[in-house]
């Protein structure tokens, strides 16, 4: 068990002293504004292109692989949009429930947090998961807000959206570029190969304190009621549900199937949050949910990883 406090304690102790510089020194969310454009244009792009570039390109097209996260993600959605949907009857605030329930904290805390338990080899499962699933996750609500009347955009201009806004995510052009690169077993000068490892190695850290600030600007106003159904689903039983699905797909390694049941296991991203304030539903609520599932993600990760250590959580579900 000590190895799994040394291994979660600092994680976490990124984010609370992010949470207390932030309380101490009273700046504004918009301070943090140009640390969080280099962790998401600069430093975790970097890291993803150089571990995916080293990787052999046979490892980066399991699709059976990526189809079972990425399904058992989608289910997490519908169990939660539905269920609102069938007693609140409301499409918009519905999907922003199914998001907060299914969209885990992927970009910030899952390539660091999955990289130290597992190792550099969970950078590849990670970069595919978080890719794949944010295409869902940028479809998926623009669409149901248009259908909820919330986007008050023409078809043709919501179709636009959605494919610049994948194809223009730093975190995807980086992967694709990786993949790239992996395929013409390119490898970059040492200059750059340098420097893409400064900046990777500082993806991590800089990440969790700018999550850590976040949680600490953004007060505790309203516990939405729904907020028990939403962290079982997503700290509950969306990893039981991607461990499974995994193990129904095929024989995969035990990095690879464990990763992706850790990225499952955490808590709502910050980018709900963003999409509820981009329409104006739900806006308090989700800001809410981020930090509760936060919180209580500290014991059912510590948890899991104590579960996989252990040997609770066989490889071979289904041998």
């Amino acid at each position: 068990m000590s190895d799994i406090a040394g291994l979660v304690l600092p994680f976490f102790g990124l984010i609370f002293i992010g949470f207390a510089v932030a309380r101490i020194t009273r700046q504004p969310l918009e301070a943090l504004g140009w640390l969080n454009t280099f962790i998401i244009y600069v430093a975790l792009p970097a890291l993803f292109f150089q571990l995916l570039a080293r990787t052999p390109f046979e490892e980066l097209t399991e699709w059976g692989f990526i189809f079972g996260s990425v399904f058992s993600t989608f289910l997490i959605f519908m169990m939660m949009f539905a269920g609102s949907l069938l007693v609140a009857g409301n499409i918009a605030e519905s999907t922003v429930k199914g998001l907060a329930a299914a969209y885990g904290n992927i970009g910030y805390m899952g390539p660091g947090l999955a990289v130290l338990a597992f190792g550099e080899k969970a950078a590849v499962p990670v970069a595919l998961i978080f890719c794949f699933e944010n295409v869902m996750h940028f479809t998926i609500a623009p669409m149901m807000m248009a259908l909820g009347g919330d986007d008050r955009r023409s078809w043709p201009q919501l179709v636009t959206g959605i494919v610049s806004r994948i194809v223009l995510h730093p975190f995807i052009i980086a992967t694709t570029l990786g993949v790239l690169a992996a395929y013409l077993e390119w490898s970059p000068p040492l200059p750059l190969d340098r420097l893409l490892g400064y900046l990777a190695n500082a993806a991590a850290p800089c990440a969790l304190f700018a999550m850590g600030v976040t949680l600490a600007l953004r007060p505790l106003r309203r516990i939405p009621v729904e907020i028990v159904p939403i962290s079982l689903l997503k700290l509950v039983v969306h990893p039981l549900l991607c461990y499974v699905m995994l193990s129904l797909m095929g024989d995969f390694s035990e990095v690879w199937l464990f990763s992706a049941v850790l990225l499952a296991a955490l808590p709502t991203a910050t980018n709900v949050f963003v999409i509820a304030q981009q329409y104006g539903v739900w806006v308090e609520r989700a800001s809410a949910t981020i930090l509760v599932t936060t919180c209580a993600s500290i014991v059912t990760v510590t948890g899991l990883l104590y579960m996989i250590r252990a040997g609770i959580l066989p490889l071979d579900l289904f041998p």
